[in-house]
């Protein structure tokens, strides 16, 4: 048997105490209970007390809403340099821009016009195409502008106040245009995936052409050679002057959209698989026709991320692409690599929602320009820091400036430059918060610095709703300090905070580490279920090993006249096995408290039907199991209850109480008894009966054979009261029949004994 053990702690006392009140109260002049508590292992659940929202990483604080704020590689928040709104220019979109000697020059759609902003913000019309969208432009040192329209794509020269065509390929698109180190230009085109060199002339010749669909990005290198993007397969190609290739990359995203040169000859490559692309590469070129791209181009028809993607009827199994975006597709939206002088490609940065249009290398640093929410970041140590956060979903062109750099944006058109001035104000709104239940909160501590001069605010709202709307707090009134207190904030299970930064003499505060306390009002614990076991079955946790102990695994075997031990029984819960041990009963249960409050429990028990009070079995129990010696109670029904309080971390509070009442338990010491046995040609009649029980299993052994089942009469073993066939010959020396009730208890009979 499994060594019944006694605790010496005062909770493992409380059972004997239990057992005797259970003894003298009905009367049955019973021993004491002998308690097996079974302690599970279990990880210690939080205590309710003071929690801390914390706010101390980049990724952290870039959850928030940034105005006028930047953060660094460090996950510091610091007021960014100034960006000056230099121009706004009138046009639906932006899609390709260059340097100009007197500011800069755009690509824009939907009127094909072409536009110079100079350094003073005014702009003015350079060139109108009768084609509806510029997608590439090159500017020579001499301000002569080259601009590629699509579709229908052409290459115009402007220079002097006039336009005029100076190559038309025959392509549909004109993707990006760059000036070879041989003085020609390069015209990269789509739906065919061609390169052209054009000479001063006007002349074109195909100095490669891909298999892709289109060649949708260029880089020159300095040694002369061209690295290509193409849309459709993601491939970076390298280029020779004798129009020879060979593939660098074989990317997951199906776009190559930008490329930048840093200055000892890395090249570095924005890939993409957005819905807001400019191509739609799942279309084939005979389908494209001379339409327009995708309605996905930046600030089109459907936003970036809207866009449901569908699997075409006509051909099921094959997904249909939107934008540059294959449907299933869970890879990365961006992905930024570099490409060293000798051709191995690295990944440097993955962005997860946001597409990349532009790369530039300016102040000795990387810089890209995403959307959807107009984010333009620098790749400092390792990381993208995030520079700006304009109003514009998205940052389309980058620009040389100085200090720089300047960018263009799309959804709504303007043209903006960093002038190295840090603004002089900015506010950090931080994302929701979620206390997880209604809470109080207590006070906001903060690291960081602020430099004399410098001002560091912070205001608060709390909601019910997982969004701030209307039903939110009003913001509450700027407070100051290292440490803020959020007294007179109302109750909420959500908060925002906000930090509004000034500067001084060009300095700014810096904040590194935000902490707000907090503390959930207290919920009652819940009961999610209570359980009776089987009779006999114990738990015990997996790596239970009894040593020395003689142990029962399982049920009485069924297999022989003789008790074998075999396996335990498997169970579901993997941190517990079932030993099985005659006379005992457990209770197990599953609660939860919403606070993640650690949770006590009471056991006790009455006679169903007892008015009297519950008699106490077990007191401040911590595991949700209980095993105990039911032979201590006379038989009958019993009821259970369950009672779970959350055990609080001060006595600031009293503890909530739930309980459960478990349904009604037949307790059965008593084994089923025959009643009447009788003898005829083919054997023996039988009549069984068992008090509290229905029979379980009726098996008879003849000289000492293996057990065969007794037929019931009426087909079914099943009742209370049962008239069972045992088949035996007149030359039987030894009929033995075993009875055994839903309550395991057992009894042979010497059948031939009983008729002689």
């Amino acid at each position: 048997m499994l060594e019944t053990r006694r605790a010496a702690s005062a909770r493992s006392r409380r059972p004997a105490r239990a057992a005797a009140a259970a003894v003298a109260r009905t009367g049955a002049g019973l021993a004491a209970l002998a308690a097996l508590a079974l302690h599970l292992a279990a990880a210690a659940p939080s205590e309710a007390g003071v929690r801390f929202f914390r706010l101390q990483s980049r990724e952290a604080f870039l959850a928030g809403t940034l105005e006028g704020i930047a953060v660094d590689p460090l996950g510091t928040l610091a007021l960014a340099d100034r960006a000056v709104r230099a121009a706004d220019l009138g046009e639906p979109f932006v899609f390709s821009g260059a340097a100009h000697p007197e500011g800069w020059v755009v690509g824009t759609g939907n009127a094909g016009k072409v536009l110079l902003v100079d350094r003073a913000g005014a702009t003015r019309t350079l060139f109108t195409a009768p084609e509806p969208e510029i997608f590439a432009v090159w500017v020579d040192p001499d301000g002569t502008v080259f601009a590629g329209s699509s579709p229908n794509g052409k290459v115009y020269r402007i220079a002097g106040g006039e336009g005029e065509v100076f190559f038309d390929p025959g392509e549909i698109y004109v993707w990006a245009l760059a000036r070879g180190r041989d003085g020609a230009l390069l015209v990269a085109t789509g739906t065919e995936g061609k390169l052209y060199r054009v000479d001063a002339a006007g002349r074109g010749e195909v100095l490669f052409d891909s298999e892709d669909t289109h060649l949708r990005s260029l880089q020159v290198l300095p040694e002369g050679d061209v690295v290509a993007g193409t849309a459709g397969e993601g491939l970076i190609l390298r280029i020779a002057a004798d129009g020879s290739a060979r593939t660098l990359y074989d990317s997951a995203q199906p776009e190559v959209v930008a490329f930048a040169l840093g200055p000892d000859g890395s090249c570095y490559a924005a890939l993409l698989a957005s819905e807001a692309s400019l191509v739609e590469v799942g279309k084939k070129p005979a389908e494209r026709g001379a339409e327009r791209p995708s309605g996905e181009q930046p600030g089109g028809g459907q936003p970036e991320g809207g866009v449901t993607v569908t699997v075409s009827p006509a051909a099921p199994e094959k997904a249909e692409v939107v934008g540059s975006r294959p449907a299933r597709f869970t890879g990365p939206r961006s992905e930024v690599v570099r490409i060293s002088p000798e051709g191995r490609v690295e990944s440097l940065w993955r962005f997860d929602e946001e597409t990349v249009y532009g790369l530039l290398w300016h102040r000795q640093r990387l810089w890209v320009g995403t959307g959807l929410k107009g984010k333009l970041y620098s790749f400092q140590q390792q990381k993208m820091v995030l520079e700006k956060d304009v109003d514009e979903r998205q940052v389309v062109v980058l620009f040389d400036d100085r200090p720089g750099p300047a960018f263009g944006t799309t959804n709504a058109a303007a043209l903006y430059r960093i002038s190295g001035d840090t603004e002089r104000r900015g506010t950090y709104t931080s994302p929701t918060l979620d206390a997880g239940e209604i809470s109080e909160f207590g006070s906001l501590r903060w690291r960081g610095e602020q430099p004399k001069g410098t001002g560091l605010e912070f205001s608060f709202r709390t909601g019910i709703s997982s969004e701030p709307d209307a039903t939110w707090t009003a913001w509450s009134a700027p407070s100051r300090g290292r440490e803020v207190s959020l007294e007179g904030v109302a109750e909420g299970r959500y908060l925002q905070w906000r930090a509004a930064f000034s500067a001084a003499d060009g300095r700014s505060p810096a904040l590194s580490q935000v902490e707000i306390s907090y503390r959930q009002l207290n919920l009652a614990p819940r009961i999610v279920r209570l359980e009776v076991l089987d009779p006999g079955e114990i738990l015990v946790p997996a790596n239970f090993n009894p040593a020395s102990q003689v142990f029962e695994p399982a049920h009485p075997d069924r297999q022989g006249i003789f008790t074998t031990l075999v396996g335990a029984r498997p169970r579901d819960d993997r941190r517990l096995k079932t030993l099985w041990k005659k006379g005992f009963r457990t209770l197990r249960w599953e609660a939860e408290d919403p606070n993640d409050d650690s949770l006590v429990f009471d056991l006790s028990f009455r006679p169903e039907g007892d008015e009297r009070d519950w008699l106490p079995i077990v007191e401040e129990l911590e595991e949700p199991a209980y095993s105990f010696d039911s032979t201590v109670l006379p038989d009958g029904v019993y009821r259970f209850r369950l009672r779970a309080a959350d055990r609080k971390p001060s006595d600031l509070e009293p503890p909530l109480v739930i309980e459960e009442i478990s349904e009604p338990v037949v307790v059965d010491h008593t084994p089923p008894r025959l009643t009447s046995v009788s003898r005829d040609k083919s054997g023996y009649r039988v009549e069984a009966v068992d008090a509290s029980n229905p029979l379980r299993e009726a098996v008879y052994s003849i000289d000492a054979k293996e057990w065969r089942p007794a037929r019931p009469l009426d087909g079914i073993l099943d009742g209370r009261r049962e008239q069972l066939a045992v088949e035996a010959s007149d030359g039987s020396s030894l009929v033995l029949l075993r009875l055994t009730d839903a309550a395991f208890n057992v009894v042979t009979y010497d059948l031939s004994a009983e008729v002689r």
